[in-house]
């Protein structure tokens, strides 16, 4: 707005009108004037508290419009030391201007369609990644590498095309699956297998929000890479998925904290090819093979109380395989049920996760199928009621969002082996019914995909129970809408009929 409408609007009297023209007018001369100031020679003191300003103005849509130009994202490029492709980042006594106008960044490139596509025309991109690789291994400028991660995620959210580029001309992939390295401050003992210390401390609030950032760009950056893997992109994925499991089992500073960490851990690893997926579950460490480290699949199936020490004492071990990472998905998975809230954001994808890990991997279906299906003794109650892994799963089978009960149902079933018979023993067949039906299988049969052929075993409670279930048992519509034996129905019918004709 300019100085003579600005004065039209004062002059017309109007008090709502003269107070909103007052405040826009003073916030646009107020940026004008701070840009101005950046320009000049000032005290480090005097650029923070100019910045600070210009964060919290920058906020409001209309205060940009006029001053998002060309020379004054150089400037702010320039105080965030992303124009200087050789200086290092030495004066600690900057830092706080660097991360203010990082900070500023954020707020005018989210904010201004035009501040984007100056993004595009100054190569921010490219501007960030430098960033990161001169204090990627440096701690004690975590704030930096924050705000720097959370430019390059909004930059990758609002334009698909910056998600190439960091793919592949930045090499975004290793440079952030780097940042986290340094996050998690891992150590290699293999190839895909880190050293993770129980008794260490938690993540620094520092640190944990760094992580959460770089998982967040990673999302971006990875977004599509299930539908364009190459064979010569496994290793890098691996090494990533490889990280990602380590995130899985350390904390944050918080529980809060903790379950935001593992929920982009969730979605980050929902983008990694599946066959990669195998590094989430190693081999035994010399230390979990020693003779105290009982074995699950070695426990008799009654031994629960023995079951719940090894789940105690964080080894989660079967058929020879450290199953921790996928024991904290399933927990993750269970706790995000217990919400009751937010099904199709917060469980749909740690469920689908589970599903494709269980149908790829058949150590991590068969440690899934012992944990949320376990033999099955308890057939006086129906499969819906009650607290286990398994009445959750079978309550959302007939959630009213069509998403969650889909992805549920197809959990349960590929722990089946897609066998119909076996979702139907553990899940009811009303329950099955929906998922049944659009596969084709309400006659009974199996799912394309194969399996291996290994049996289940049946408990004696379900052998005595089993012939007195009638699960396939016909069922029909009274002429009240509720439903009864098909028998029964049609006899209700057949009565209404004789009626009628008497009545005729």
């Amino acid at each position: 707005m300019d100085e003579e409408r600005a004065l039209y609007i004062v002059r017309a009297g109007e008090a709502g009108a003269i107070e909103r023209v007052l405040r826009d007018y003073s916030d646009k001369k107020l940026c004008e004037g701070i840009f101005k100031v950046l320009l000049k020679d000032i005290p480090t003191t005097c650029q923070v508290s100019c910045l600070e300003v210009l964060r919290i103005l920058s906020r409001d849509k209309k205060v940009l419009v006029p001053v998002t130009t060309k020379e004054n994202m150089q400037i702010l490029l320039r105080l965030a030391k992303l124009n200087e492709s050789d200086d290092s980042l030495e004066k600690v006594s900057e830092f706080p201007v660097i991360v203010e106008s990082l900070k500023c960044l954020c707020n005018i490139v989210f904010n201004s369609q035009m501040a984007q596509q100056l993004s595009l025309e100054l190569n921010l991109a490219a501007k960030l990644c430098n960033l990161l690789r001169k204090c990627k291994d440096r701690k004690f400028i975590n704030d930096i590498k924050c705000f720097d991660l959370r430019l390059l995620f909004v930059l990758s959210l609002l334009h698909t095309d910056i998600r190439s580029q960091l793919r592949y001309e930045l090499q975004g992939l290793p440079l952030l699956t780097q940042i986290l390295e340094s996050a998690f401050s891992i150590k290699w003992t293999d190839e895909y297998e880190s050293a993770i210390d129980r008794n260490g401390p938690p993540l620094s609030p520092q640190e944990t929000d760094c992580a959460i950032e770089a998982l967040k760009a990673l999302f971006n950056v990875t977004v599509d890479s299930w539908k364009v893997h190459k064979e010569g992109d496994s290793h890098q994925f691996r090494v990533m998925a490889a990280v990602l499991r380590h995130c899985l089992l350390i904390v944050g500073p918080t529980e809060d904290k903790t379950e935001e960490l593992h929920s982009n851990a969730v979605n980050l690893l929902s983008n990694v090819p599946v066959s990669c997926l195998d590094v989430l579950i190693c081999p035994l460490t010399h230390e979990e093979t020693a003779p105290e480290a009982t074995m699950l699949d070695e426990l008799p199936s009654d031994k629960t109380a023995e079951k719940e020490t090894v789940l105690k004492n964080n080894t989660m071990v079967y058929n020879g395989m450290n199953m921790e990472a996928i024991h904290v998905l399933l927990s993750f998975m269970e706790k995000r049920i217990d919400k009751g809230s937010s099904y199709r954001e917060g469980l749909t994808p740690v469920l689908s996760l589970l599903t494709e890990c269980s149908r790829a991997h058949r150590n991590i279906r068969k440690f899934l199928k012992d944990q949320v299906l376990p033999p099955l003794r308890d057939v006086t109650n129906r499969p819906e009621v009650g607290s286990t892994v398994r009445n959750k799963l079978v309550r959302l089978m007939t959630h009213v969002d069509l998403g969650v009960k889909q992805i549920a149902a197809e959990f349960l079933f590929v722990l089946c082996k897609e066998r119909v018979d076996s979702l139907l023993k553990y899940t009811g067949y009303g329950n099955a019914a929906g998922l049944l039906a659009a596969r084709g299988l309400l006659a009974g049969g199996r799912g394309d995909n194969w399996y291996s052929e290994d049996e289940d075993t049946d408990t004696e409670e379900y052998k005595n129970a089993k012939p007195k279930e009638e699960l396939l048992k016909p069922m029909g519509l009274k002429p009240d809408g509720t439903i009864t034996p098909l028998e029964e129905a049609l006899n209700q019918y057949s009565v209404i009929e004789e009626t009628s004709s008497d009545t005729d």
